[in-house]
């Protein structure tokens, strides 16, 4: 089995992940886990959206098993997989129930 690797950004404060909040129409918002394919696309993206807070973040590895995770324990929504860091396109995927 093939096993793909997934980068994102963490803060080093808090711990806390960069997501995506996008407004529910019913209720407040839902909050997508940004997943990038490369770790300098991460990179790209701090460096292109964030350089004032680039002390603070950190790219962190994930195999799926460990995204899988990482959605049930915060309650995402579900995926942001940034296509292209700087525009940035990004690709949104809700998590099944």
């Amino acid at each position: 089995m093939l096993l793909q690797i997934n980068y994102l950004i963490r803060s080093k404060q808090d711990g806390k992940y960069l997501v995506a909040r996008i407004p529910k129409e019913s209720e407040g918002e839902a909050s997508y886990l940004l997943v990038f394919q490369h770790d300098y696309d991460a990179m790209s993206y701090i460096n292109s959206h964030g350089k004032e807070y680039s002390d603070r973040l950190t790219v962190e590895t994930a195999s799926p098993v460990q995204l899988k995770g990482l959605m049930q324990r915060w309650g995402y929504a579900g995926l942001g997989i940034v296509k292209d860091p700087l525009l940035p396109e990004i690709q949104f995927v809700a998590q099944s129930k």
